[in-house]
Parts: C-alpha cells; structure tokens; sequence
C-alpha cells in the first residue's frame, strides 16, 4: 500500500512532465486557442500554487493566512518523534546488521511527502513556462486511446 502511494506521488509530477496527466480537455478543445492558452496557464498556476501551499505554507502567514504548516514540516515532526509505521516492519538480518528498531520508521515513509510536492512544484512552474514561451500547448494531453487506435487502425484489415 505504501509503495502504491509512492507511485501516485511520483506520479503527479512524471504526468504533467511528460504530458500524459490524465484530465478533462473538452472545454479547452472547444474554446479558441488563445481561450484555452489562458485556461491552460491559469491551470498550471493553480497546481503551482497547490503543491507549494502543501509543501510548506508557512508563506501564507504573510497574507494573514491562520496556517499550520505543511508536508516539510510534517516530515521533520515524525523524524523527531522517530515513531514506527505498525504496518511495516523490517526484516530480521536488517535489524541484526544495522540495530534498527523492529518497526520501518514512519519518517522514512513519508520522505516521499515533501519530494514529490518539490518535484509537483517544479514541473508545474515547468509547465508554464513552457505553455506561456509556446513550446507546450495544455497542462494535460494524455490521448492514449487516440494514438492507439490511430496507431493500429489497418491491424484487422488483413
């Protein structure tokens, strides 16, 4: 299960990337391209904004924002504290060679927390530089189903 959250984490930021994130792009199909370079912006600001807020939103405190915090200090709170996951719990030879306690530290299960919100940060900044210089069109493109059938369209020909 945890490692299944890794995947989504990382995934975030590998979609919008690559530009394969799933989404909903029949709105920006159907207004005029410029229409749409403005949604697309507006889109990979609020994904900026987002994962930033998550990460640490300690800058909101500026804007008179009442704020707890965020994945960074989530992360240094449960290094501090050093407390087990229950669920997880090291192999024998691990704890034999390294003297580490029975339980998978919980800090080193949510590292993932304040990686993936950076790496979501720093593709989604990507994301609009790139769809503002004109180098990308959307945020999303992932088109799978079309380019697949686009793909093999003469496969049952024969």
């Amino acid at each position: 299960m945890v490692m299944f959250s890794w995947l989504i984490l990382m995934g975030m930021s590998f979609g919008i990337k690559n530009g394969t994130h799933l989404g909903v792009d029949i709105v920006l199909n159907a207004v005029p391209s410029r229409v749409g370079k403005w949604l697309s912006l507006f889109a990979a600001f609020a994904t900026l904004m987002y994962a930033l807020i998550l990460l640490d939103s300690a800058w909101l405190a500026a804007l008179g924002v009442d704020v707890r915090g965020g994945a960074i200090e989530y992360w240094a709170k449960m290094y501090k504290i050093n407390i087990g996951v229950e669920e997880m719990r090291w192999p024998d030879f691990i704890m034999e060679w390294f003297g580490v306690k029975e339980r998978v530290q919980r800090w080193l299960v949510l590292v993932i927390l304040p990686i993936s919100l950076a790496l979501l940060a720093y593709r989604s900044l990507q994301a609009f530089v790139g769809i503002w210089t004109g180098a990308r069109h959307h945020l999303i493109a992932g088109h799978e189903a079309e380019d697949l059938v686009d793909e093999h369209k003469d496969a049952l020909k024969d």
